[in-house]
């Protein structure tokens, strides 16, 4: 369609009896006709126009997410930083995933120019520490845990405040740039990562909540008995980034859910959803 053409379009959304007709092929237009919906929201001054061109532009933006987040699990979903900017970009679509590889990539470069290739694991980890937690102040979002801030991967590198699974996640992604054996794993009500190289008998867990403090087995067993929950094998092995980007959402849901926010915990529900399609088949 002409430019012309998609305004005219757009202008047949104020007539009632036209509207769900050109809703629905504005909507099978996808989110090309995005920018054309905001400058028609700008023009306008009708509230109620103004509302039913946000509603439009966001099932549009959710639409494009729910695609996206389909190619992602349907490929392994083995890019994890591409799965958090996907749940990153619900609440904020504009949201660039190159500004976010830049980020963790300065993160990584800063740790590599401290790293020696004879450090023991508990000295890289060390490195990391310092570079994550002292050096940028990461720290746990303690005040506000629920908040769905601290699901949003920029807004954590933005803030340096997160949750467990948040902070984990960018530590996970600057020690696999580094090439170290680390992987991300689920407890109840914690995520933690464990260091577990193939050639050697040596594993432990970096609590990231805990500003990187490194746990044996044995604490993670005690942490489980004092939940009082059925231990599990899955408690100590590592866990897919499939598995991650899910737990992210249901971070999430819950943070809208505490927010008193049922629609947008009940769209990031459909989101997880469809992560969740492939354990049902």
């Amino acid at each position: 369609m002409t430019t012309p053409e998609i305004k005219a379009l757009i202008s047949l959304l104020d007539d009632p009896e036209l509207a769900p007709q050109i809703r629905g092929e504005i909507e099978n237009l996808g989110e090309a006709i995005i920018p054309f919906l905001e400058e028609s929201w700008e023009e306008t001054l009708d509230p109620q126009q103004q509302q039913r061109l946000e509603d439009l532009i966001h099932q549009l933006q959710f639409e494009g997410v729910q695609q996206r987040l389909r190619v992602w699990r349907d490929t392994g979903g083995q890019d994890l930083l591409e799965g958090m900017w996907l749940l990153n970009s619900y609440q904020y679509p504009d949201a660039d995933l190159q500004a976010l590889n830049r980020a963790i990539e300065q993160l990584r470069f800063e740790c590599w120019t401290l790293m020696k290739p004879e450090m023991h694991p508990a000295d890289q980890v060390q490195v990391l520490n310092h570079v994550i937690f002292r050096a940028h102040k990461f720290a746990a979002n303690t005040q506000n845990f629920h908040s769905p801030a601290n699901s949003m991967l920029h807004r954590v590198l933005e803030t340096k405040r997160g949750n467990p699974l948040s902070l984990c996640v960018i530590y996970l992604l600057v020690a696999r740039r580094l090439h170290l054996p680390v992987f991300g794993v689920n407890l109840p009500n914690l995520f933690v990562l464990t260091y577990r190289p193939a050639e050697l008998p040596l594993t432990f867990y970096i609590n990231c909540y805990n500003r990187g403090v490194v746990l044996s087995r044995a604490d993670i067993e005690h942490y489980v008995g004092q939940l009082g929950v059925t231990s599990q094998e899955s408690f100590y092995e590592p866990c897919s980034h499939l598995d991650i980007v899910r737990r992210a959402l249901r971070n999430l849901q819950v943070g809208f859910e505490k927010l008193q926010e049922p629609a947008k915990a009940e769209e990031v529900g459909q989101l997880l959803a469809i992560l969740l399609e492939q354990d049902s088949e």
